[in-house]
């Protein structure tokens, strides 16, 4: 009996030094790929049985089975973050754990302009061929609402920065990081605001700063552009900005602003309405943001492109008439 113990006890012993000589080996050795890149996407919420399932049905020639008990065995198989990622050929199970830990993800970037519209800004999304296209057939209010904002508008909303993203990862993803950076953004200028600023609410503010961000040739010019639109919204001046007259006539702006558009009214017509329009009109980037909250001390009512990006201010309209002479007329 203890004969037959001895030899049982051999033998476990042999099977176990084989089978860790085999993990070992299959530990490093390179997973066969279909093609000479994998692209491999784990959505959040993705359990590591289902990550060796889709290593697999991503083009990778290895047991689901295998891998998912790696995994498991190693003490990692927690570590595994959410993302878009390339298999090279090489890698080996051991490597793509250890890749997928790190989230060492494939990742594209879009970059979104400051001044840019929401139409601008949806078109530059929609060209990122990496990315998933759910918001793809939505309009703009049914995006609003697939973020978790109905009835918001969305214009302006956006942070205009560079953005990077996993491949394979859903456009709407990307557009909730942009929404989410403005509010941060915003919320910060607010809170920066001078104490008799003339703003009401943050969504004032986001919409002055929209304009200063269109009217603004050289960036120095920001807060005096701001100063004007204060001391024209204090004493209940219209604004007069043609940027808005502009947004206002959507698609049917042709690239020349005539008088008879300044005298058509809409509701983002600051020439024919008082006040501030009832949107923004861009994505304002940080600096705007500033100006309109803390507008520079000047008694300037109007302002005029003097032709090489920066304006000429002026407190009154005869000087302002002159310097309209001179800059715009060359009279």
């Amino acid at each position: 009996m203890r004969r037959l113990l001895f030899r049982l006890l051999w033998l476990s012993l042999l099977v176990v030094l084989l089978a860790g000589g085999t993990s070992a080996w299959w530990l490093l050795s390179p997973i066969p790929l279909k093609t000479p890149l994998v692209d491999l996407s784990i959505e959040p919420g993705t359990r590591p049985r289902e990550v060796a399932q889709a290593v697999q049905a991503a083009g990778a020639e290895v047991s689901p089975t295998l891998l998912f008990w790696w995994f498991r065995l190693s003490g990692q198989s927690r570590l595994i973050k959410a993302g878009s990622y390339e298999l090279e050929p090489g890698i080996t199970p051991r490597a793509l754990l250890a890749k997928l830990a790190r989230g060492d993800q494939a990742q594209g970037a879009v970059s979104l302009i400051e001044g840019w519209s929401f139409r601008q800004f949806r078109a530059a999304v929609a060209k990122e061929k990496d990315l998933r296209p759910d918001s793809a057939g939505l309009s703009d209010e049914a995006l609003m609402e697939k973020l978790g904002r109905p009835g918001i508008a969305p214009e302006g909303r956006f942070f205009p920065d560079t953005y990077t993203y996993g491949k394979g990862s859903s456009d709407l993803h990307l557009m909730d990081r942009a929404l989410r950076a403005m509010d941060r953004h915003l919320a910060q200028a607010w809170n920066q605001r001078q104490p008799d600023s003339v703003l009401r609410t943050p969504e004032d503010a986001l919409t002055l700063a929209s304009i200063v961000e269109k009217e603004t040739g050289r960036a120095s010019d920001r807060p005096l552009i701001s100063a004007v639109f204060h001391n024209r919204l204090r004493i209940g001046m219209p604004l007069q900005t043609d940027p808005t007259v502009i947004y206002g006539m959507g698609t049917a702006f042709d690239g020349n602003l005539r008088r008879a558009d300044l005298r058509a009214d809409t509701p983002w017509n600051t020439y024919t309405r008082n006040g501030l329009p009832p949107t923004p009109i861009a994505m304002p980037g940080k600096a705007a943001l500033l100006a309109a909250v803390q507008p520079a001390q000047s008694k300037a009512f109007y302002f005029v492109a003097r032709g090489d990006g920066s304006s000429q201010f002026s407190e009154n309209l005869d000087d302002h008439n002159r310097a309209v002479n001179k800059f715009q007329r060359g009279q």
